[in-house]
């Protein structure tokens, strides 16, 4: 079980109770494949505490392949922690180069929405660093809403598909759309770790059979809510943001590609042209 987030890597240690010996369940947690064994077993025992016997089933999760930031209940995401829950999606790292994107372009007062937000953790971060903006989410899963309204404000928790979620009076006034839309290919999810083919919904890791069938969903629609010169930022890979980009310039976009190599993230970032653009073509 490869890290993939980043919860359990250096730095996110927590104290273990002085009695506790690490060693054995190190060598249990490395066996298992995780990388910062270390790490983990610290995390585990102080969230047991003095319980042997806790601390027993929450090694036992983990070897079974349950991710380590839902046993924990919480996830460490652009410095807040987080709130995650069985049976959603464990926010990466590499998902913060929306937040550090979005972050750039926001100005006071923006209208920012996260669309496939999962347990908010983008909508969080952004509202964090840039208190000034609105920001919203919208998500489909029910399990997943009732855990992002612990992340943000309860009443900026949208539920429905998509655009389906968003109040009307949004309709062309989004300065900023945000989305991680599902992008791995179908056949994909078969050879992804444990911890997320096997823990986490396949709502939120199925992006059809090229891994974009969301995005275009999500780029189709994007010009009825968005203003002229508002942004849309998608999450990608570098292997498909060429096909992103394309999309995005299809509807009408400038598009770009950025990477972010600390949090290895990459995303598309198209800006919607203005009303005076428009008229020009």
């Amino acid at each position: 079980m490869s890290r993939t987030r980043g919860t359990a890597g250096p730095g996110a240690t927590s104290a273990a109770p002085d009695a506790v010996d690490l060693a054995p369940i190190v060598l249990r947690l490395r066996a298992a494949g995780c990388v910062f064994a270390e790490d983990e077993a610290a995390l585990l025992a102080a969230a047991a505490g003095a319980d042997a016997v806790e601390l027993e089933t929450l090694v036992v999760r983990r070897v079974a392949g349950e991710p380590l930031e839902v046993i924990l209940g919480w996830v460490s995401f652009r410095g807040l922690r987080l709130a995650v829950a069985p049976g959603v999606f464990v926010p990466r790292r590499r998902s913060e180069i929306l937040v550090s994107q979005a972050v750039l372009i926001a100005s006071p007062g923006a209208l920012v929405v996260e669309l496939c937000a999962g347990v908010a953790a983008v909508a969080a971060a952004v509202q964090s660093e840039a208190p000034a903006a609105r920001v919203w989410a919208a998500e489909l899963d029910p399990v997943a809403t009732a855990v992002a309204r612990r992340n943000i404000d309860p009443g900026r928790v949208l539920d429905g598909d998509l655009y389906d979620a968003l109040p009307a009076t949004m309709r062309g006034g989004i300065d900023i759309l945000i989305a991680n839309a599902p992008y791995v290919p179908t056949a994909e999810i078969a050879n992804m770790p444990v911890e997320a083919r096997d823990f986490e919904p396949v709502l939120a890791l199925d992006g059809g059979p090229d891994g974009l069938d969301v995005q275009r969903r999500v780029i189709s629609g994007a010009a009825q809510w968005m203003r002229a010169d508002g942004a849309l930022i998608i999450e990608t890979s570098r292997r498909q943001a060429g096909a992103t980009m394309a999309l995005m310039e299809a509807e009408g976009m400038s598009a770009r590609e950025v990477h972010d190599d600390e949090v290895d993230g990459t995303a598309v970032v198209g800006i919607r042209p203005s009303a005076s653009a428009g008229e020009r073509r």
